[in-house]
């Protein structure tokens, strides 16, 4: 069963109408999570006679690399991020109908001479610039809502959520990548405080283009 409000501190979690945003706390909210992952990865697909066993297969991969992101101890820092249902008195939900949407966030240090994560740069050009020393981000990627819970805000309040949290742990930006045929996805994160950043040195693919956006 979901754990219940009074377990959880005020200053760990975002409340928003009947939903709540916050850390995944055991491994059925991990599960759940990898699962709306899976639905949201084969959503195209539904008339595949197979779609059950592929979504399987991608929310146990998905399971298992999330639970060894979330716990390494080198490297970026890597949290799990849902959105829960509020409990209602006297009609407690399971963690497979509560958790409604999921996300991850990367805490993690530019490298010398990147203003943003996976930038290429030539090391002789910026030699001479001075940078501030922690220079730390935050990261977001596989954001997904479940078909239920659409159109109420959760992906919204996730991001703010996800911001807010990346700025208590000293991330200076907020970084998260777009496909640019997305539109709807662009104008979400532009709603919630990003912005492009020009990147004329990073090379995108033909097949998978994306479009990096900067946390305002």
């Amino acid at each position: 069963m979901q754990l219940p409000d009074e377990v959880l501190h005020q200053e760990n979690r975002l409340e928003f109408g009947q939903f709540m945003a916050r850390e995944a706390m055991f491994d059925e909210e991990y599960w759940t999570a990898a699962w709306l992952r899976a639905e949201s990865h084969w959503e195209d697909r539904q008339n595949d006679r197979y779609i059950n066993n592929y979504k399987k297969q991608y929310a146990e991969q998905e399971f298992n690399a999330l639970k060894r992101r979330c716990k390494a101890q080198i490297g970026q820092r890597c949290t799990c991020i849902v959105t829960v249902r509020n409990e209602e008195k006297n009609n407690r939900h399971t963690v497979l109908k509560s958790v409604v949407g999921t996300l991850d966030l990367m805490i993690g240090h530019l490298s010398h001479g990147e203003d943003f994560p996976g930038e290429r740069v030539n090391a002789q050009v910026f030699c001479n610039i001075e940078r501030r020393s922690s220079n730390r981000y935050g990261y977001i990627a596989n954001l997904c809502v479940a078909k239920s819970a659409r159109r109420q805000g959760v992906a919204r309040n996730m991001l703010h959520y996800a911001i807010r949290s990346a700025k208590a742990n000293g991330a200076e930006k907020v970084f998260v990548h777009v496909h640019t045929n997305n539109g709807p996805a662009q104008k979400l994160y532009q709603k919630v405080g990003f912005e492009v950043v020009q990147v004329p040195n990073l090379k995108l693919s033909e097949e998978q283009p994306h479009l990096l956006l900067l946390a305002a």
